[in-house]
């Protein structure tokens, strides 16, 4: 019996929607003396590496990370296998164009969704990725999480979203545009009990990375 005539049964469960790993990671970390922030050290390693190993143990077997700030000296130092790596030249202009040049890189894959973290939140783990990833209905799905109440990262956007939320990711705004508009549509994610939000934006800040 050939593959083609087999009972339908004995293909097993269907695969489950892709979600992508989406990890911006182009900043040049102005206020921590120009250094880049996938570059900062932690646990011995670069903080880019940490931030690619969560979303893979949160369930992302699709992984594009965006470089900007010395994008070159990323490539050599850190240990990436298995993820795309996206170069932003317009990394200058803000957050928006990491966002709009990361979910571009995303349209070839398949993927259903969109799973978007920050590389200077190492607080941040597997197990919330996992639940916000969970969230996952359709290409039109809006997950974010939330911490005590507020909402954070990382985020999640359906395939159907992406053009719109490219539309109004402009400087350092990100998605704000496109999540203020749908805030009715965000399914908020509680991830209070395993994850801390903080970044990794200042000289005081770099205490978190030990």
């Amino acid at each position: 019996m050939d593959a083609t005539s087999r009972h339908p049964l004995s293909a097993g469960p269907p695969a489950a929607p892709p979600v992508a790993g989406l990890l911006l990671a182009a900043g040049g970390g102005r206020r921590l003396g120009g250094r880049p922030k996938a570059l900062l050290p932690y646990r011995g390693r670069p903080l880019v590496e940490h931030a690619v190993r969560t979303l893979r143990e949160g369930g992302c077997a699709v992984i594009h990370v965006v470089l900007g700030a010395s994008a070159e000296l990323v490539r050599e130092r850190a240990e990436l296998p298995g993820c795309v790596l996206v170069d932003n030249p317009a990394w200058e202009e803000g957050m928006g164009s990491s966002l709009r040049a990361g979910l571009a890189s995303l349209k070839e894959t398949g993927a259903d969704a969109a799973l978007v973290s920050l590389v200077d939140q190492p607080g941040i783990g597997p197990r919330a990725v996992a639940r916000v990833r969970a969230a996952y209905r359709s290409r039109a799905s809006l997950a974010a999480a939330s911490y005590e109440g507020r909402r954070g990262h990382p985020v999640l956007f359906g395939a159907d979203r992406w053009a719109a939320v490219a539309a109004g990711a402009v400087g350092d705004k990100g998605a704000r545009d496109h999540l203020r508009a749908h805030r009715d549509a965000i399914t908020l994610v509680d991830c209070s009990d395993v994850a801390e939000p903080y970044d990794i934006d200042t000289e005081a800040d770099l205490a978190h990375l030990g």
